[in-house]
């Protein structure tokens, strides 16, 4: 086993033995190897590096309690990263390829998964990027699928512990863009709009629909998930906001597994201030609740999680982690052991 401090672990870059890499040539993918080579060597003239030709994904492996190694809907990844590529001209993997590869990488980075109890987990990023020169506005013609693992610790050390967002000024994609689709252009769009809002006190930015910029869509990472305060799950619905597996996954606890009403609805800005609890949801935190939100000078305030997570939002962490740890039962398919 890597010496470690899975406690101490951020959520960051912990560089591990093996990756998986694969290349499409002649039309068509290789079948791939594992290695320990973190290095890749391209033209200077690759279309990722002049058109921003790339997709990716985020998943985690995990110990269970009774010490099974799993990952948490994998499927869902590789479909999302399939749609991606495809907005993108770039050539998709097969489900299948991916979910082997995924099972390849963490059964060689075994040791690097956490300790069940930690807290920790290993965080995989598949990507695609084009890797042949491109100097005219195209699709480039050769392209690498790759995915490294990196431990990383939990999101939040100490509990769920309320953030402060605000209403940011910038839009985080086009109407009928690419905000559907997890593309790293978008994530680069949204880089001085984080850096603005943390140099200022806020520890995200809540972003409006460009079209009118009357409805919450996401914010650079995450997508909205609100409680009414009769205890309804609502969640934004637009087209350009990234379908967060973690946000369907939560839907589907909150009605199964809670019993509450859930709505999946376009949300005006207006109406904030009728929810009683607010979060965001992603694969890195599962849920972040937020406390207030600043718009402009106008405080919103969540009145069920200013000081810690709202009931509600609590309990459908703890039914969500337990679902990927083990200790709540899964539904169908929903867990992958890796054997």
């Amino acid at each position: 086993m890597p010496e470690l401090d899975w406690g101490s672990l951020g959520f960051g870059y912990v560089k591990t033995p093996y990756r998986f890499v694969a290349e499409f040539k002649d039309g068509k993918w290789n079948k791939g190897i594992i290695t320990d080579d973190d290095k890749i060597v391209i033209s200077e003239c690759a279309g990722v590096l002049q058109y921003a030709q790339t997709v990716f994904e985020g998943l985690k492996a995990y110990r269970t309690c009774d010490e099974k190694t799993v990952t948490f809907r994998p499927n869902l990844n590789a479909e999302r990263l399939i749609a991606s590529a495809k907005r993108l001209e770039i050539p998709p993997v097969h489900e299948d390829m991916f979910l082997e590869a995924v099972d390849k990488v963490v059964n060689a980075n075994r040791d690097f998964v956490p300790p069940y109890g930690s807290g920790a987990s290993l965080y995989l990023r598949p990507f695609i990027f084009g890797s042949s020169p491109v100097i005219g506005v195209k699709p480039a013609q050769e392209y690498q699928f790759r995915i490294f693992a990196t431990p990383v610790g939990p999101y939040f050390k100490g509990g769920l512990k309320p953030i402060t967002i605000r209403v940011s000024d910038f839009d985080r994609a086009a109407p009928r863009g690419t905000g559907h689709i997890k593309a790293g252009l978008n994530y680069a769009m949204s880089l001085h709009a984080i850096v603005d809002a943390h140099e200022n006190g806020f520890d995200e930015n809540l972003y409006l629909d460009p079209a009118t910029r009357t409805y919450v869509e996401e914010t650079g990472g995450a997508n909205f998930i609100f409680i009414t305060k009769d205890g309804a799950l609502v969640t934004p619905k637009s087209e350009s906001i990234l379908p967060s597996i973690t946000r369907r996954s939560l839907c589907y606890v909150a009605e199964k597994y809670l019993g509450l009403k859930v709505e999946h609805r376009a949300v005006k800005l207006s109406e904030l201030s009728d929810f009683a609890e607010c979060g965001l949801c992603g694969t890195a935190a599962v849920i972040s609740p937020v406390g207030k939100i600043y718009d402009h000078g106008k405080e919103i305030a969540f009145p069920a999680g200013t000081e810690k997570a709202g009931p509600i939002t609590q309990k459908l962490y703890e039914t969500l982690t337990g679902i990927q740890l083990g200790t709540i039962e899964a539904p169908e398919s929903w867990i992958r052991e890796i054997n």
